[in-house]
């Protein structure tokens, strides 16, 4: 998953440059033909430009060639490789090489074709003006992904198991290369006299069989188990309960027979991993995933504003209390955020939940009645309709969800999972899914896990497209609504 990660940000960055290669490229004709000044600084004019410019249809096959020309050249210098961990002036430093050469090498292949249409004011605008953009373009995103770190986003937390050399080479290395977006967030031995001791400033929170309430109660997207040979017997068990409960695992150790996981080996910078995930996927399907959800919100925002509106001010006009039910909610490995509804119930409704609580008709830990006396009779029909679940296009949005995937969860509830039901936290949950398109709440709650899970192991686009196919007549009918 590493590997394809970093090649995905490769590759969108190379597309970006390339982008900025192209609008370099017109910026500078725009500039060259329709600034006198700049048309009369062709001290030595070929025969073909005199008195006008050459036209764009002209100068436009000479961009085939230099967008290649920058981008083969800047990942030739290292313009792709750990580039969140350069400093601004390696950055400039990298463009102005990069530069250079692609004058070189363009200067070279004209001399040799005889592309004696370009001017030479042109060709000396275009490398300034490429080299400027390039670099502001990547001190922008730079300062972006500072930006976000500084906001403590975007990061990976991880618990490291075993405290030997090559555990505290593992913790350098993360230390080293902050951009890489990772936090430790403790340390793992077989020993408890030594949990409270810290190894380069990380603690040793517990021991192996600490590892499943550690999970439980922490918010922690992958176990890294380094550890020696002689560990292996002991640390079967706690690979079963990351299984268990969703949470990835690497091992820089040997392969463990799984009956979930999938094995998958990476590295980090020369760090030999062996990565098992319950959730499936190549980077760019989930990288596709997440842009067709905003590309969606967007479009949907836009088109239902004026319908949100009139939904809001009926809720407002026919009940005291807020436009929108706001309710902590539990996400991607347990990660809370604050889940949107339009409000459907009276004011104070949680408060009475107590009072209700023997009219439970859902089994497990999940709470639902069908005539719950708290719902406005705006919001039946809003819940019918599934319209009180529009708001969550915010969530989508914001990256607390996303439009398939199991629905987010209470965390009062998911205190009384049992273990294997955690595993559906494993993904980034959704406003729709199987069990909302297979009957809602008539269906029992071991039977909604088992559907969770079942889309967790199946999970590809070609799934949450059909989903969302499904669930249209679904909202329309109201089906399996309360």
């Amino acid at each position: 998953m590493l590997k394809e990660r970093e090649k995905l940000v490769r590759c969108g960055m190379m597309a970006l440059d390339a982008l900025v290669v192209a609008g370099a490229f017109c910026l500078t004709y725009f500039l060259r033909a329709n600034f006198h000044l700049f048309y009369k600084l062709d001290i030595f004019p070929s025969a073909q430009v005199v008195g006008a410019p050459v036209g764009l249809s002209d100068y436009l096959p000479t961009l085939f060639l230099w967008v290649p020309i920058w981008v083969m050249i800047l990942h030739a210098n290292g313009g792709y490789r750990n580039f969140r961990a350069h400093s601004v002036l390696e950055i400039i430093g990298r463009v102005a090489r990069a530069g250079f050469f692609s004058a070189l090498v363009f200067g070279s292949l004209a001399f040799m074709f005889k592309l004696q249409f370009v001017s030479r004011v042109f060709f000396v605008m275009f490398v300034g003006m490429t080299s400027g953009m390039i670099v502001l373009e990547k001190l922008i995103i730079l300062a972006f992904i500072r930006f976000l770190r500084r906001l403590g986003f975007n990061y990976r937390r991880l618990l490291v198991v075993g405290t030997g050399s090559r555990a505290e080479r593992f913790i350098k290395m993360v230390g080293k290369f902050p951009e890489w977006g990772f936090k430790l967030c403790g340390l793992i031995d077989d020993e408890r006299e030594k949990v409270g001791n810290k190894l380069f400033g990380t603690e040793v929170i517990g021991v192996l069989a600490d590892i499943p309430r550690i999970i439980r109660d922490n918010v922690v997207d992958e176990v890294i188990f380094i550890v020696p040979r002689m560990w292996l017997d002991r640390i079967s068990e706690s690979i079963s309960a990351c299984e268990l409960q969703g949470v990835k695992t690497s091992v820089a150790a040997d392969f463990f027979n799984l009956k979930i996981a999938r094995a998958k080996q990476t590295d980090l910078n020369g760090f030999p991993l062996i990565s098992f995930e319950t959730t499936f996927g190549h980077e760019w399907q989930l990288f596709v995933k997440r842009v067709l959800d905003l590309t969606i919100v967007t479009m949907g925002l836009i088109v239902l504003l004026p319908f949100l509106l009139l939904t809001a001010g009926l809720i407002k006009l026919s009940s005291r209390g807020p436009v929108f039910f706001r309710q902590k909610r539990m996400g991607m490995n347990g990660r809370i955020f604050t889940l949107f509804k339009f409000r459907t119930m009276v004011a104070g409704a949680e408060e009475k939940l107590a009072e209700l609580k023997h009219l439970n008709e859902m089994d497990g830990p999940v709470f639902k009645i069908k005539n719950d006396p708290r719902i406005t009779p705006v919001g039946r029909v809003l819940r019918k309709l599934s319209i009180d679940e529009f708001p969550q296009l915010f969530n989508v949005f914001l990256g607390h969800m996303s439009l398939v995937g199991p629905r987010p969860p209470i965390p009062r509830e998911v205190i009384k999972y049992e273990l294997w039901q955690r595993r559906r936290l494993s993904m980034r949950p959704g406003i729709t899914c199987l069990w909302q398109i297979g009957g809602r709440n008539k269906i029992g709650f071991e039977e909604w896990m088992e559907l969770d899970l079942e889309y967790i192991d199946n999970w590809s686009l070609w799934l949450d497209f059909k989903i969302l196919a499904m669930t249209i007549p679904v909202v329309l009918f109201g089906s399996g609504a309360r």
